[in-house]
């Protein structure tokens, strides 16, 4: 891979060879450095930008852990304007290959689970639909990106994880907590989750052509099955120019776990998923694309319904294509890059499952257009990005929006889009970085300015500050500020008990932070403190003292002011103790917010939020080829929910236990996995029945 070149001397982690020893890393640099090692709870510390979306070469710690390793080289890098991770300041979770290799999961949704500052409410398994929040925020306050590209969907953030891509297409995930609005504008008001895949083989380069063929299967408990694959392919036209593809596949369904009162199932699961991405690089210049599909539709149960619609059977069909282009320069003082992008979204929701006669289904379709430029130089007073984004949201609906002039058909049916919304968002920043020997200093700014609200353009500055004071410890500081426009449903949709304010405010929030971490080659510790301040926050709530005539209403809050605590640590086991190396991890999270709910007053999203989560995980390396893994989830939510008998209930606390056992070879692996081990009941969302124990067998094979 090719190593940037900088004006500025400054040091810059290159990593060529891992042996498979537990010490070999810091053998071979003689030094401190931010590696994850251990399965999806692993902390580093990285810049708001750790989040490179140059896809990250390693080999497939999926098949086995205990054989050699080569690596490209990877220059450990990130922010607007790259920094090593030695250098930045803010905090990052990262998920890489091994995490996802060793966790009992199913999806994208299931492994978020384990990061602290995450909070993932389901309402159906397997990826069906699943809400993303970080530190007490909604859904819609995040930011979900696709190698660096925003893939937001503004008519609801509810279908956010309706990814094209699969587990084995992933090199890593990044979760950055707290407010980026310098880094990424609008929508990241609480944080951010980027997912980096890669298009060459997991193998290391060694010809000039290279052909790699995966596939995989799984099935288990309540009819539940998974097949896929993944083929990618590289080719050296010089030694310096290549090409890379990649193309995978995938298709998962179940029969569901639970049934109507009229005796059907109505949490079954059918989806498909593609996704195609090439790069070609060389000395000056590397460009990346995708093109990606997710089709998917789940019987909803009572995911949407009010208490007084009485609704079991729902349903919803969703489709999602996703397209980028990237590029970017590789030589000369001002290093260039540049997006352009494409989604679309197509949504049906049923609230009577198949009877349109009853309630005439929702048909929704967004369009999101965008292009971003942008640069960073070196020079004597430190290292300055800047660049620029337009961003087109356009939605023509059945239900959502203002009458249209002209009305559009919807495919299949008999029916009209008749309502839209269009607006555009316009976005600029300007980041600079002072790098000094133990002092990283790291501020800028977005200019914002979106035409839906006729909104002036609006500055949200930020900054970073890290010390490192001695080789194993770092202290950061940071603070930052954010927007978030509403959402097409929040300001539109008036069915089925629900009456949305087409005229509520953008979401604005400050934040301060505070922490530290301590790593050394056998242990680690971080603690962070953070302080959120918002102001026009978006909540649904309903008003139970009107009985029969209580609505969801879309409400801007005030204020809300949250205050939150995350530690975490990290306990590496040398093999002179174990004889194979395994990790130990232990993590945990609080949450305040001083909004105190009124009486009769029920909230869906911002009161109802994680105020205590504990995690804690151990992957043991029990011979050279079986290895055990087991997560615990413990978590106490703030908040109640209306049953269908009228009753108001609080939240209950629940634990649950995760497991999975693999033997890897060094082509194939199988393993058997157990969620919810121990079948506790619990809910996610108040009218949400999840599931009990699930028992999943599996294998995969690379050719």
């Amino acid at each position: 891979m090719y190593k940037p070149r900088f004006n500025m001397k400054r040091p810059v982690l290159v990593f060529r060879q891992f042996g498979n020893k537990g010490y070999s890393l810091f053998a071979c640099l003689g030094r401190e450095v931010v590696c994850s090692v251990l399965s999806v709870t692993t902390l580093t510390y990285a810049s708001a930008e750790s989040v490179s979306t140059d896809p990250m070469v390693t080999d497939s710690a999926a098949m086995t852990t205990a054989r050699e390793m080569v690596l490209e080289e990877v220059s450990v890098t990130g922010s607007r304007a790259p920094l090593t991770k030695s250098q930045a300041a803010r905090m990052v979770t990262v998920l890489d290959r091994a995490d996802i290799a060793q966790a009992p999961v199913q999806s994208i949704n299931d492994l978020l689970k384990y990061a602290i500052g995450v909070d993932v409410r389901q309402r159906g398994p397997i990826g069906a639909q699943t809400d993303i929040s970080i530190r007490g925020g909604t859904s819609e306050q995040i930011i979900l990106l696709l190698n660096g590209i925003n893939i937001c969907d503004p008519q609801t953030g509810h279908n956010a994880m309706d990814l094209p891509v699969d587990l084995s297409d992933i090199v890593r995930i990044e979760v950055i907590e707290g407010p980026a609005g310098r880094i990424y504008g609008t929508s990241s008001l609480v944080g951010a989750v980027n997912i980096v895949t890669g298009v060459r083989s997991r193998e290391s380069r060694v010809s000039r052509n290279e052909h790699s063929l995966e596939m995989h299967a799984e099935g288990g408990s309540f009819g539940y099955a998974h097949v896929g694959f993944r083929y990618s392919n590289g080719s050296r036209l010089l030694s310096s120019e290549s090409f890379n593809h990649s193309l995978s596949a995938n298709y998962a369904r179940s029969d569901g776990y639970s049934r109507s009162k009229a005796g059907r199932l109505n949490t079954d699961f059918s989806g498909s998923k593609g996704f195609y991405q090439g790069q070609y690089e060389n000395e000056a210049m590397r460009l990346n694309w995708h093109l990606g599909i997710a089709d998917k539709g789940w019987g909803s149960s009572t995911f949407w319904a009010s208490p007084k619609w009485q609704a079991d059977e729902q349903y919803e069909h969703t489709t999602k294509i996703f397209s980028a282009i990237q590029g970017q320069t590789r030589q000369g003082p001002l290093h260039l890059s540049a997006s352009l992008y494409w989604n679309q979204n197509r949504d049906r929701y049923e609230g009577y499952r198949g009877q349109a006669e009853k309630m005439k289904y929702n048909y929704n379709r967004t369009d999101v257009y965008g292009v971003s430029a942008g640069a960073y130089f070196d020079w004597k007073a430190g290292r300055t990005a800047f660049g620029a984004e337009l961003r087109n949201e356009d939605l023509v609906s059945g239900n959502l929006g203002e009458p249209l002039s002209q009305t559009h058909h919807i495919k299949g049916t008999d029916r009209d889009y008749t309502l839209g919304v269009n607006r555009t968002n316009i976005s600029g920043y300007l980041e600079h970085n002072i790098l000094l020997n133990q002092v990283t200093v790291s501020a800028g700014l977005v200019a914002v300015k979106n035409t839906w609200s006729n909104m002036n353009m609006t500055i949200y500055p930020g900054i970073d500050i890290s010390y490192r004071p001695a080789l194993h410890w770092k202290l950061h500081a940071s603070y930052n500020t954010s927007l978030r426009m509403p959402s097409f449903t929040e300001m539109y949709y008036k069915l089925q008990g629900y009456s949305a304010d087409p005229h509520l405010k953008p979401e604005e929030m400050r934040a301060f932070e505070l922490g530290f971490n301590y790593q050394s080659r056998l242990y680690q510790l971080h603690a962070t403190l953070w302080h959120h301040h918002g102001s026009n926050m978006i909540d649904w709530i309903m008003d139970t003292s009107k009985g029969s005539e209580a609505e969801w209403q879309s409400v801007n809050h005030t204020t809300i002011n949250s205050i939150g605590f995350e530690t975490g640590t990290t306990l590496t086991l040398p093999s002179s103790i174990f004889h194979y190396p395994s990790t130990i991890h232990l993590s945990y999270g609080y949450i305040h917010q001083d909004k105190q709910q009124e009486v009769n007053l029920v909230s869906q999203y911002a009161l109802e939020y994680l105020r205590h989560k504990l995690v804690a995980n151990a992957q043991l390396q029990m011979t050279r080829r079986l290895s055990l893994g087991v997560n615990l989830r413990w978590q106490d939510r703030i908040g109640a929910y209306t049953a269908f008998d009228g009753q108001t209930h609080d939240y209950e606390p629940y634990a649950l236990i995760d497991t999975r056992l693999t033997w890897a070879q060094a082509k194939w692996k199988a393993y058997l996995e157990a969620n919810n081990l121990f079948d506790t009941d619990y809910h996610d969302y108040g009218l949400v029945e999840q599931p009990g124990r699930w028992l999943i067998a599996g294998f995969s094979i690379r050719l």
